[in-house]
Order: structure tokens, then C-alpha cells, then sequence
């Protein structure tokens, strides 16, 4: 079909998940999963090159551990090993996948794709799903994660050469500041703001603007980091022990909430799962 120029993209099929909020995923056909699997391939090997080192979803050797790990560097590295006092601006994009402005993704793949075959099968990919006309891209998609980075790497590069800051990561489209001066960091949110409207037609979300000392702790996905140490979120710890004491633990490898727990100061936590484990796996028996 892609040869002879006869491929559409298949409805998709809609469900939610609330883990812990409510998202509506768009699941594509096995088909199109295929064909979206093809293309994340070649976009990778042509765009992440190009994206700047602290840029952290959706990418090979990278994650939210290494971005944790990462903020905690750059706040030992600002407040000179914990000695001077360090702050954290944290920004969030208002709605992101359902703002996403289409033609202007588009753009940015034409910049490094010539072939009018790949750029048609990207066009119909992206306008084979919209919030509202001309914007959206759906959560579930494998090219969504692609499209996110690609589009994202603008707001990378103009925060690199503009603001000249060391101390920027990015994953997906929660970003964060550290600096010695909260001063600086609220300079920084009008030209963020400015730059997301004109240039890529998004917004902050107001109430995810957050300036505070490092040492009061900082909630970034899904750990909250402090000088020397970091914990679990509070709302991700109550929701596993939620789940092993309702027997949820069996629907997950023991490992797998172990591997989480890992990466924090959580030997309580962890003793309490053994234990839920060790009671629900004798009581099947």
C-alpha cells in the first residue's frame, strides 16, 4: 500500500487510564503500530543527534532516573556541595500533546527531510488524529514521542542560546532551572513564555510554575530530591502499598516496584512490600 501510494491511516481506538490521572490514550491498529515503529526508527537516527545532551524522555541512555540524577548534580555543582543556597525553577506546558501545533511540527521535519514520499506518510500520520482542527498529537503513538522531542528541541535551543544557563534539563515537557539566585529564575518565565507562544503556539501552565530552595525538596518526576538524599513521592509510595494490600502486587513482579524503590532512600518501604509479598504469595498456595 505504502509503494503503490494507497495507505490510510485506520480509525483509532479510544480508552482511558487514570495512573494516577485520568489520560485519554488513542490506540492505532497493528498495522499502523508497524508502520509508526518504521518511522520512529528513521526519525531517531535523523533528529537525536541534534537534541542537546539534557534532554531526557523517550531516549536511548537516558530516563527519569538519569534526570533525577542529573538534578541532583547540577544543584551540588550551583550550591558548591551544599554549602551556599540553591534554587529550583520548575515549568510545565498547559495541555502539551493536545496543543501541539501541527503544521508548525511539520515545518520542523522539513527542515532535515527532502524525500516527498516520507514527508506525505508523516503528514498523514500527524493529521490522522487532532484535538481541534490543526492541533494534537495522541498518547499512545510511538511517532509521539519522536514529534514531542522534535518539536520541544526548539524551545533546547533557544533557551541555550539565549539564556546561556548551565543548569536546563528537559523531559518531555516538564523542565526545570537551577540557579543561585531566585531572582535570575524569575527572569527567566515572561521571554520562556514569550518564546512558547510566538514560536511554537503553547503555553505554560500557571499553576505548575515553581520556584524553591533545593533544600526544601524537589518533586520531579516521581521523586522528590534533597541535598544528600532522595524519597519517593508521597502520593506514588501510598498508591504501591494501596495496591500490595488490595493483592495488586501479584498483577507486578515484586521487582518491579523493588526497581523503583531502588533509585531513593526507601528500606522501610521496600521491608513492608517483602512482607505483603511473602503473606499474599503463601495464602495462593
Amino acid at each position: 500500500m505504502l509503494i503503490d501510494d494507497k495507505y490510510t491511516p485506520d480509525p483509532y481506538k479510544l480508552f482511558s487510564v487514570s495512573d494516577p490521572k485520568p489520560r485519554r490514550i488513542h490506540k492505532a491498529s497493528v498495522r499502523d503500530r508497524v508502520l509508526h515503529q518504521a518511522v520512529y526508527r528513521v526519525l531517531y537516527q535523523i533528529f537525536d543527534p541534534t537534541f542537546i545532551f539534557d534532554s531526557y524522555s523517550c531516549r536511548k541512555k537516558k530516563g527519569t532516573h538519569r534526570a533525577v540524577c542529573r538534578l541532583e548534580r547540577f544543584a551540588r555543582k550551583a550550591s558548591r556541595n551544599f554549602r551556599k543556597p540553591v534554587f529550583v525553577l520548575q515549568c510545565d506546558i498547559r495541555k502539551f500533546f493536545d496543543s501541539v501545533d501541527q503544521n508548525v511540527l511539520l515545518d520542523l521535519l522539513r527542515r532535515r527531510i527532502s524525500c516527498p514520499e516520507t514527508l506525505r506518510i508523516l503528514e498523514q500520520i500527524i493529521n490522522s488524529f487532532e484535538t481541534v482542527p490543526g492541533k494534537g498529537l495522541p498518547l499512545g503513538n510511538v511517532t509521539s514521542q519522536i514529534f514531542a522531542n522534535i518539536y520541544l528541541s526548539e524551545l533546547d535551543q533557544f533557551v541555550r542560546h539565549q539564556f546561556r544557563t548551565k543548569y536546563y534539563l528537559r523531559y518531555c515537557d516538564d523542565f526545570l532551572f537551577v540557579d543561585q539566585s531566585s531572582e535570575v529564575l524569575k527572569k527567566l518565565i515572561l521571554p520562556l513564555r514569550s518564546f512558547l507562544n510566538s514560536q511554537l503556539k503553547l503555553d505554560l501552565h500557571d499553576d505548575k510554575i515553581i520556584i524553591r530552595k533545593f533544600r526544601q525538596g524537589i518533586d520531579y518526576l516521581g521523586y522528590v530530591t534533597r541535598p544528600y538524599y532522595r524519597v519517593l513521592r508521597t502520593r506514588t509510595k501510598w498508591r504501591i502499598l494501596r495496591r500490595a494490600e488490595e493483592g495488586g502486587v501479584n498483577d507486578q513482579p515484586l521487582c518491579f516496584y523493588l526497581g523503583i524503590l531502588s533509585h531513593c532512600r526507601s528500606r522501610e518501604i521496600q521491608n513492608m512490600l517483602i512482607c505483603l509479598w511473602s503473606g499474599q504469595s503463601r495464602s495462593r498456595l
